[in-house]
């Protein structure tokens, strides 16, 4: 397969592609003429490494994730400790989203909206306070 046929199975941009390559991610063989070859075990790798992006799985967690996908003798605990790592990741980030959403919620409820040049948003990003003027 050449790389539009495989990026079009995968479900990737030829761009994402050539960067998987330039980091080792795929190793895909190389004609006479320097044109890639992709084999089926290649659309393998890229559709993972497709659905673990998917995921949020840093670069570097795809590159032990296929580590481990490819040793057979891995322990199943081992790929369970880094996808629980990433979970952990997740639940943070989620805390850390709902955090700002109240922050700039209440900061939005705050502001009259109306023609007056004072306005509570402003002011907390000013002073990183969530109250301010103006229809509080």
């Amino acid at each position: 397969m050449n790389i539009k046929d495989v990026a079009e199975r995968a479900g990737l941009p030829a761009k994402t592609i050539r960067y998987y390559e330039e980091i080792g991610l795929i190793r895909p063989l190389r004609s006479a003429n320097g044109y890639r070859a992709f084999r089926d075990s290649d659309l393998h790798k890229l559709a993972f490494l497709a659905r673990a992006r998917g995921l949020g799985f840093t670069i570097e967690d795809c590159r032990k994730l296929l580590a481990l996908y490819e040793d057979r003798g891995r322990a199943s605990a081992d790929v369970k400790a880094l996808a629980e790592a990433h979970l952990t990741q997740i639940a943070a980030k989620i805390a850390e989203l709902r955090a700002m959403e109240e922050t700039l919620s209440h900061l939005v409820h705050a502001c009259a909206g109306d023609d007056r040049p004072d306005c509570p948003i402003l002011k907390g990003l000013e002073t990183g306070a969530e109250t301010g003027c103006c229809g509080a």
